[in-house]
């Protein structure tokens, strides 16, 4: 009967339900967003059409030709069940009201059935005449398609240009779904079954085998509950969300406490799909913009703490790996202890490689030794690489410790953001707790908030080096002063350097020299006999829009030659 937008993603799709001796009545609303960042469905008892800034779509489908008016009017009439209706005269004054009293004069177009189609997010509203209603909810992608027979003829949102090469007979995606098919991808149900999406992904990845394994029997279920589903209003990382499957969830004190699993927590269930649809369509559109950015920073923390988790993985694998064979300091013991079974060999000092009793686990040990080196320089070699693999160890260690103070920190964080009942409240404490930075504060063993930079303290003056090109631009940018001495490794990458300003005080030659061997060391020039740095006050750098992280421009600026030199 109609179809319009009123809204710059929003389109309305009017259909009559029955038709009366004199007009059609019982109207049926589809209102649809396609946005994307969201695109989902409404089916409202009522929808008011505005006066102005409203604009009519798809005419074509709408209101056919007279040839085809007479034709459809008579096919319309002799079929049995169809459901007919008319459309308006495109006029400001025929616009929707009461019961839809409509120009029956022209009729419109009958639908015939409604599809879904094979493994593709795609749902069609088929017409009379071989016109099809299309919307396409690709991700990113959504939009409202009018076919004719297999040809785009009309497109909602024409800025997705690539819609128009889409032809109807394609979206059908037969895939071989068996289990023969499942065995031969690897086991991996992903190729399979491309349409599962976030949520059932969450459900299935939450039911894996230990291994991380999906098995078969579990794919079977899902696609059972999926043919034969229910309706599920969940929270979902803190965003409303339709599931077709049902999530047990956590309660809110176990997600804030970082116990794994879906952090779901289900609302409401439904039977009937029209009021899942609706009760979704509200809960998400109705969200305010409190509640919008509050969810935004807990999702935020949420993924901090993944990457947190993942770095105490990395480093707990790589200190049990430690474990698992000898230490560069055992093996240097194994080698002085067996100095004496060590053959010497033509034109070189030790053989290569070289396999030695190892009396820490009672079997043979192969030891691979440096050739221009004698059997007792290649054990204090090892000996001097002991002490820099203690060093690593008390490094993953401390960092192990830091990242689990600071998951703890943001755990209370959370507890902290899901008690605020305000905008205003969440921003100012958004600020004071520092989330805005996208680094996230590191956290000592004592608890207390780490430094953001590395610090060196020469006689008395504050020397700050960046950690990384991103923590480099928030050096430079924001915790630098005009006043403060700038330095960097000239023409390579490294560490942004910060002398602090002391009011009064002239920079000391000795803390400039300092400051420049550690951005020296901490560039690619680490390992050269010499090294060129730059020295400028903080207000000849400058940073145009459109430079990589990290990649500033500099003004004015001394050089100083030092050798590289680490804390």
């Amino acid at each position: 009967m109609e179809c319009f937008s009123q809204d710059r993603d929003e389109v309305v799709i009017v259909f009559a339900q029955a038709k009366g001796r004199q007009n059609y009545y019982k109207p049926f609303y589809i209102k649809a967003t396609l946005r994307a960042d969201f695109s989902g469905m409404l089916f409202p008892d009522t929808v008011q059409r505005a006066r102005a800034n409203s604009i009519d779509l798809f005419d074509t489908l709408i209101i056919p030709s007279m040839a085809e008016s007479a034709d459809s009017a008579t096919t319309s009439l002799e079929t049995a069940g169809s459901v007919e209706f008319s459309t308006p005269a495109n006029t400001s004054d025929q616009r929707m009201a009461g019961e839809f009293n409509k120009v029956t004069a022209v009729p419109g177009r009958a639908v015939i059935a409604v599809r879904s189609f094979l493994n593709e997010r795609c749902l069609a509203i088929q017409l009379d005449d071989a016109y099809t209603l299309l919307f396409k909810f690709f991700g990113n992608r959504p939009n409202l398609l009018a076919f004719q027979g297999n040809t785009v003829i009309d497109l909602f949102n024409h800025n997705l240009a690539s819609d128009w090469q889409l032809k109807l007979h394609t979206l059908d995606r037969p895939i071989d779904q068996s289990r023969e098919a499942f065995e031969q991808a690897g086991s991996s149900y992903r190729p399979l079954f491309p349409t599962f999406g976030k949520v059932v992904n969450r459900y299935l990845d939450e039911r894996k085998q230990p291994g991380g394994v999906v098995t078969w029997p579990l794919i079977e279920d899902v696609v059972r509950k999926l043919e034969q589903p229910r309706y599920y209003l969940i929270r979902l990382d803190h965003t409303p969300t339709l599931s077709l499957l049902p999530f047990e969830g956590q309660s809110d004190a176990e997600t804030q406490n970082g116990v794994s699993g879906s952090g779901a927590k289900t609302y409401r269930e439904f039977s009937d799909p029209v009021e899942a649809a609706n009760r979704f369509y509200i809960a998400y559109t109705g969200l305010s913009k409190f509640e919008e950015e509050k969810a935004q920073w807990l999702r935020l923390l949420d993924k901090r703490q993944k990457r947190a988790q993942a770095q105490i993985d990395g480093n707990m694998l790589r200190l049990l790996a430690r474990d698992e064979g000898a230490s560069h300091e055992q093996i240097g013991h194994i080698l002085m202890a067996n100095l004496h079974d060590i053959p010497e060999t033509p034109g070189s000092k030790s053989p290569e490689r070289i396999t030695l009793y190892d009396f820490y686990r009672d079997r043979p040990i192969d030891i691979k030794l440096k050739p221009d080196l004698s059997p007792q320089k290649n054990a204090e070699n090892y000996y001097r690489k002991s002490k820099n693999e203690k060093i690593e160890e008390e490094h993953l260690t401390k960092q192990i410790v830091a990242r689990e103070a600071e998951m703890e920190r943001m755990n209370r964080q959370k507890i902290d953001i899901e008690q605020i009942a305000s905008l205003k409240e969440l921003r100012r404490y958004v600020k004071q707790a520092n989330l805005l930075l996208d680094t996230p504060s590191m956290a000592s063993a004592d608890g207390a908030q780490a430094q953001l930079f590395r610090e060196v303290l020469v006689d008395k003056f504050r020397i700050l080096i960046g950690r990384s090109a991103k923590n480099n631009d928030l050096l430079t940018q924001k915790y630098a002063h005009k006043e403060d001495l700038w330095l960097h490794a000239r023409d390579v990458a490294g560490s942004h350097v910060i002398i602090k300003y002391k009011a009064g005080k002239t920079f000391p030659k000795n803390v400039i020299e300092r400051a420049a061997e550690l951005a020296a060391w901490y560039s690619k020039r680490k390992t050269d006999s010499l090294c060129p740095v730059t020295v400028t006050p903080k207000k000849f750098v400058r940073k145009p829009k459109g430079l990589a992280e990290g990649q500033v421009i500099v003004e004015k600026e001394d050089v100083v030659m030092v050798v590289p030199k680490g804390e």
